[in-house]
């Protein structure tokens, strides 16, 4: 097996509110993504999901833990060489397509601000050349290169989003629930680019959402969250025919079924973690890829 090309080992993100309260986001999480794999990262509004994600890229600086990527230790302070490898072969792409373009700026230039910084390009013509064939890539038209954010739909701003990130070549991209807001056809669309994508690129997708069906469809392993805790981790296959953990019961039970008949008899699985204490429970192993908290 590779080396891991991401390597997360008990990370806490905790966040001061008061001096005598402190949020705690993420609680001793530890996983690895591989090289070309997609890993998927489930669980309910406020599990700790997106804190993952923004702390792993560094928009947070991580309370405790060690963040290993591309054999570099990005957790701690980082120098300028480990800063500028991080931002080359690491992006982002986030959950509303709206909020994170500028809308003072054209896509085109959007695009191109990563080929600015890190002056990839050569001269303004090879610049030109690049996002046009990026805005292609993720089904585009090079024309759209001169549009302001508000000209475009949903869809095409996530697209546009997806090419940003694109367009640096990374080694990792974190999807930051990235087809939450779109339409379930625009989604299979963006999806489905996701996965050419990568088949062409050999890029990893740290995949952020709560739609289990599409996490089911892209992921080669998953990830539950809850409450800040890595409940359970296994391959696709091992989460979705063999859950152990009582948490991911509930959150597959939740799935609707889309026969009627079948769908007005059954019962979903109620997990009450009122009387739940992750902080003294211990990890076991079920096989090679499947970990349980229990």
């Amino acid at each position: 097996m590779n080396n891991p090309l991401l390597k997360v080992d008990n990370l806490h993100q905790h966040f001061k509110i008061s001096r005598n309260f402190t949020v705690k986001a993420v609680n001793g999480v530890s996983f690895e993504i591989f090289p070309g794999e997609t890993y998927g990262l489930v669980g309910e509004s406020g599990s700790g999901k997106t804190t993952i994600g923004r702390s792993i890229i560094r928009l947070y600086d991580p309370t405790s833990g060690e963040i290993i990527f591309n054999r570099s230790k990005i957790s701690g302070t980082l120098n300028n060489k480990t800063r500028r490898m991080l931002r080359k072969n690491m992006q982002m792409i986030f959950q509303d397509p709206m909020s994170s373009l500028n809308p003072r700026k054209k896509i085109g230039d959007i695009i191109g601000e990563g080929l600015d910084i890190h002056e990839i390009y050569s001269d303004v013509t090879e610049r030109n050349a690049i996002i046009a064939e990026m805005l292609q890539k993720v089904g585009l038209s090079p024309a759209h290169a001169e549009r302001y954010p508000h000209q475009f739909s949903g869809g095409q701003r996530q697209r546009a989003g997806i090419a940003r990130a694109l367009v640096m070549k990374p080694k990792l991209i974190i999807a930051d629930e990235c087809i939450s807001a779109l339409d379930v056809s625009i989604q299979a669309q963006v999806v489905n680019l996701m996965k050419d994508i990568q088949a062409e690129t050999q890029c990893a997708y740290l995949f952020i959402a709560h739609d289990l069906s599409m996490v089911k469809y892209i992921s080669d392993r998953i990830g539950v969250l809850h409450l800040g805790y890595l409940v359970e981790t296994g391959t696709t296959e091992e989460i979705f025919s063999d859950p152990i953990h009582p948490y991911t019961k509930s959150l597959l039970s939740a799935v609707p079924c889309p026969n009627p008949r079948v769908e007005k008899f059954r019962r979903p699985v109620v997990y009450d973690s009122s009387n739940v204490n992750y902080s003294a429970a211990t990890v076991q192993k079920i096989s090679d890829t499947h970990f349980v908290l229990l």
